[in-house]
């Protein structure tokens, strides 16, 4: 359904001509009451929106690590702490707020800090129709008090199968960290969290 501020809301006609279609009366009304509540308060809608691209940030945060935990990190699984790809998300949108393109003209280039240097996990172009204007670093890191793994003790393939893997436990901090493509004299902002 489309809403437009020409749209008569809840008239007779229009309700009876989609009920004739065999749309749900209830339903109807249902939905004509959110998009009535959308053009009422517009900053409203523009949350919703917002808050749905968050969770699509967070979950192709997700998708990375759990690719990267087969193909990159040969490990078994990826321990994230609650709520860090949202709160990773909600500083993307953030960055991306003031530039032209927004969000659609950004280059996510993921890694992961370890103890031996940063591995790179994956580059995401979030709209490859629009041209790049801004690049993010997101540097995961992993957790230091993590207790090693009884792997770490033991010879390779003497006591489990050359299948194991360990488990990677991810820290609540993440450091962003952004570059301006289309000026020179922009610089770079770095963002520890």
């Amino acid at each position: 359904m489309v809403a437009t501020s020409t749209l008569k809301t809840k008239s007779s006609d229009c309700i009876s001509d989609l009920v004739e279609r065999r749309y749900d009366q209830a339903c109807i009304e249902k939905e004509l009451d959110f998009w009535d509540h959308c053009l009422a308060e517009p900053q409203r809608s523009a949350d919703v929106s917002e808050d749905r691209t968050c969770q699509q940030l967070a979950k192709m945060f997700e998708n990375c690590l759990s690719r990267a935990k087969k193909t990159t990190l040969h490990c078994s699984s990826v321990l994230v702490p609650e709520k860090l790809t949202r709160r990773i998300a909600r500083e993307v949108l953030r960055l991306a707020s003031c530039e032209p393109c927004g969000l659609r003209g950004c280059v996510l280039y993921i890694h992961l800090e370890l103890d031996k240097g940063c591995k790179r996990l994956e580059r995401i172009v979030y709209d490859a129709a629009v041209v790049p204007t801004f690049e993010l670093t997101l540097v995961f890191k992993q957790d230091g008090t993590a207790w090693p793994s009884l792997r770490d003790f033991l010879f390779m393939g003497t006591c489990f199968a050359p299948s194991f893997r360990h488990v990677l436990k991810l820290s609540p901090g993440f450091r962003l960290v952004k570059k301006k493509l289309y000026s020179s004299s922009a610089g770079t902002v770095v963002e520890e969290c």
